[in-house]
């Protein structure tokens, strides 16, 4: 492991928990040398990150700021040479948890120092959209802190300029019900039909899983006794339909009719606990 770190701390984690950012950033001067970078927003965020040199990168944020991250150096064609590590900070921790990142701040930064590389797929969209974690159609109303069953976004939360929020309008959520009610998608994986538009659904999942395969689930909708999920593996998977929404790790995107995602085997690499 490199012993020089380029630490990145995203704007929004800096104002939203300063205690564990300090506690990070301690630990990390401690145990290697550090140069600490504060972005203002997302254009100096990526110089930072596309000039690190020979330093290894290391982002402090949340979920959207590791996947812009990731989206970043897939764009620049730099992701397969550049092994990233991340000590979350925020409230949106579900795909560095699931990804096996320690949430705490101290333990996330010694995983930092004495961790181990390891290699991840990464599901890659037809308009160079990056998956780390799940993708899910349709994706999880989002319903504003004390705003339940409102639009109502605070303005704080518009005009935050985040790296990551700039990619994506930024709302502080948390999921509820699907969005919208049964949907008509064709899935198909690897070209086979999996379910078409003349059965309605619920929703769909997609995972990257093992070996190379992503993990697909679609849930049909049916009347009295709940549809059994149909299930397929494969390395590529297309979905049709009619203007539908999707969520790809923090994000929500679309409309669209037609996305296809492929499996990048390998793709990335991720600094997790050597134990793991």
């Amino acid at each position: 492991m490199s012993d020089q770190l380029l630490v990145i701390i995203d704007p929004v984690a800096r104002r939203t928990d300063p205690e564990s950012v300090r506690i990070a950033k301690d630990v990390l001067s401690a145990g290697a040398a550090t140069k600490v970078c504060l972005p203002e927003g997302p254009e100096e965020f990526a110089r930072m990150l596309l000039r690190r040199g020979s330093r290894r990168p290391v982002v402090i944020g949340d979920d959207r700021t590791l996947a812009w991250a990731v989206t970043l150096l897939h764009r620049r064609r730099e992701l397969a040479g550049c092994a990233l590590s991340v000590v979350p900070v925020g409230g949106r921790l579900s795909v560095m948890r699931a990804l096996g990142v320690p949430t705490g701040a101290v333990a996330a930064a010694r995983a930092v120092l004495d961790g181990a590389e390891r290699r991840l797929d990464l599901l890659v969209d037809d308009s160079d959209g990056v998956v780390l974690g799940e993708l899910r159609i349709p994706p999880l109303r989002e319903v504003p802190p004390g705003a339940e069953g409102t639009d109502a976004v605070r303005p704080w939360l518009r005009t935050c300029r985040s790296l990551v929020h700039a990619l994506v309008p930024a709302r502080e959520v948390r999921a509820a019900a699907d969005a919208d009610g049964p949907a008509r998608l064709r899935v198909e994986v690897d070209g086979k039909l999996l379910v078409g538009t003349e059965q309605p659904v619920s929703g769909v999942s997609v995972l990257p899983g093992a070996a190379g395969l992503a993990e697909v689930e679609v849930r049909p909708v049916s009347v009295g006794a709940a549809a059994t999920p149909l299930r397929a593996t494969g390395r590529r998977v297309t979905v049709t339909g009619a203007d539908f929404r999707y969520r790809a790790d923090a994000a929500v995107s679309g409309p669209v009719r037609r996305r296809t995602w492929t499996v990048a085997q390998g793709a990335w690499a991720l600094t997790v606990p050597a134990a793991q």
